[in-house]
């Protein structure tokens, strides 16, 4: 019977415990600083997220709730509110969507096209600029790698736990 070495998952663990503190402390700077970043446009983090993910190409048509909900990986209940804020705001648009009438479809307005593309953009890779200082592109593609594979981890760990995709009603 081979027994673990203690000290070699006491190691793992301690390292364990510096990563994921590490990348809350980074996920609370990332909401700090990125917001400031973007406040003179009126937008937060959370709205960045939503504008670019409704800027990508696979996304021109719009998005429905849940397929954002889905992207982002937040619950619909926290997205409501969200998405409800930027539209009274003029930076979206909610429709239902033409080939499920239960579903809204989630569009960029031209005034949030406007914000994204002219105003929130040049500040957003400014702040990527002061962010990465100091990173190769070798540093930050293997920093995208690991985060990938993170990601995919903790989604196993999700649907293990018997989680939903969010999104999903």
């Amino acid at each position: 019977m081979v027994i673990p070495n203690q000290k070699d998952d006491s190691t793992r663990m301690d390292l364990a415990n510096r990563v994921f503190f590490r990348l809350y402390q980074s996920a609370n700077m990332l909401h700090k600083t990125g917001t400031k970043a973007v406040e003179a446009e009126g937008l937060t983090t959370q709205q960045w997220a939503v504008l670019g993910a409704l800027s990508r190409e696979e996304a021109e048509g719009g998005m429905s709730v849940g397929d954002l909900a889905r992207y982002l990986k937040v619950s619909r209940q926290n997205l409501s509110g969200l998405l409800g804020r930027m539209e009274r705001d003029g930076h979206l648009g909610m429709a239902p969507d033409g080939r499920d009438r239960r579903s809204r479809l989630i569009t960029m307005t031209p005034s949030g096209r406007d914000v994204w593309l002219a105003q929130a953009l040049p500040k957003i890779h400014n702040y990527y600029e002061q962010a990465l200082d100091g990173f190769s592109v070798n540093d930050i593609v293997h920093t995208l790698h690991y985060l990938l594979r993170l990601l995919e981890n903790m989604e196993r760990v999700d649907a293990a736990q018997g989680g939903t995709t969010e999104g999903d009603e």
